[in-house]
């Protein structure tokens, strides 16, 4: 008898014993016979189907790094296992363990039926083959569907918490309108600065999901001047940071095409920014530019020096600088997501740094909306 027929003639005690191990990982602890059994028999015909037919050496190899085609299914037993194990409360780990103690299982009980002959040494590769291109395979939907479950939370929790925030907004500003003395006055201002700052990290939130879901951020672009829609955001500076001094100066033919709450977005986070990380008591200044096929403006601030490492890296996700005011910590996405909005206009946003001062510029073409819809 070769190994696929013992798998096949001893299913059934094969079976129970993936039952018991995986009844015995917290994932499955309250899981029917049914759930815990899930696809465990045809993962292992797909693998008695596997050792059995001929195979080259290139197969060989290509299955050692977990990269054979699927046998005749759109989607494998080992894939739709790793589904449902995720759903059911598994970890990626729990799950791998499964493998092994399937592997483990097998290879015993088939030991035990060789005795006191040796077991064909052939059949055992073949067996280990098949079961690491069903591990892979699970893996790589394990792995998608937590992703994809992460992105739905994402979305539906960006969604949820607007509502609720928006009537915290609008109590703030009811309590600031009282006139019912300092204490409330103090307490609404505090009330609508933390909401701010909630909002801040939930529009992060929201652009940062758009993006992992391919959808890019969302650019609704208009006839503006953007050295008024500058000095607008800067002003909600200004107030928020009353003690620090931030210079604007406009250059130029400032009148395009873009979005103008996008580009609030991205000045306010980098003066922000250039606030926490400059020197305190030194001025930030922001400089617009109007050139005649594009427009540029550069934010800088006295301060001390980004490492090269960390200015490699500064507008990847969530990556925040070792130094990050603690008081005010973030999600790591802003630079990223000032990077996407420069991007969705058709530019480009860059850092350079020395010992004595940091700047950020930002180039945006007067007509790069345009291109970025024709090439979509």
């Amino acid at each position: 008898m070769n190994l696929a027929e013992f798998i096949q003639s001893e299913m059934e005690t094969i079976l129970k014993e993936w039952e018991v191990f995986a009844k015995s990982l917290p994932g499955g602890s309250s899981m029917g016979v049914v759930a815990l059994r899930d696809h465990a028999k045809q993962i292992l015909e797909a693998v008695c189907k596997d050792i059995v037919i001929d195979q080259a050496r290139a197969d060989e190899i290509t299955k050692s790094h977990g990269l054979a085609p699927p046998l005749n299914a759109k989607e494998t037993a080992a894939q739709t296992h790793a589904t449902l194990r995720a759903r059911t409360g598994f970890d990626i780990n729990e799950m791998a363990a499964e493998y092994r103690a399937l592997r483990a299982s097998v290879l015993r009980l088939w030991v035990d039926r060789c005795t006191p002959g040796a077991p064909d040494s052939q059949e055992v590769i073949r067996f280990n083959e098949a079961i690491d291109q069903a591990l892979c395979e699970s893996i790589g939907h394990f792995t998608s569907e937590v992703d994809r479950a992460r992105k739905l939370l994402l979305g539906t929790l960006g969604h949820d918490l607007r509502t609720p925030l928006s009537a915290i907004q609008m109590t703030a500003l009811y309590l600031g309108k009282l006139n019912a003395g300092l204490e409330v006055s103090v307490a609404a201002e505090r009330l609508t600065r933390s909401s701010g700052h909630m909002k801040s990290l939930l529009d992060d939130l929201t652009a940062f999901n758009r993006t992992q879901l391919g959808l890019g951020i969302n650019v609704r672009p208009t006839e503006i001047d953007l050295g008024s829609v500058f000095e607008d955001q800067l002003q909600q500076v200004r107030a928020a940071y009353p003690t620090r001094d931030v210079a604007l100066e406009l250059h130029g033919n400032l009148r395009g095409r873009w979005d103008p709450i996008r580009l609030q977005q991205v000045v306010g986070n980098l003066v922000v920014n250039a606030i926490r990380y400059g020197t305190p008591g030194r001025p930030i200044r922001v400089v617009l530019s109007g050139l005649e096929d594009e427009i540029s403006f550069r934010v800088e601030n006295e301060g001390k020096m980004i490492s090269p490492s960390v200015l490699a890296q500064l507008f990847e996700p969530l990556k925040r600088g070792s130094d990050q005011p603690t008081e005010e910590e973030g999600l790591g996405l802003g630079l990223y997501i000032c990077r996407e909005i420069a991007l969705a206009h058709g530019g480009s946003i860059a850092a350079e740094s020395t010992e004595v001062a940091t700047a950020f510029s930002v180039r945006l073409p007067r007509n790069g909306f345009d291109a970025v819809a024709i090439a979509q």
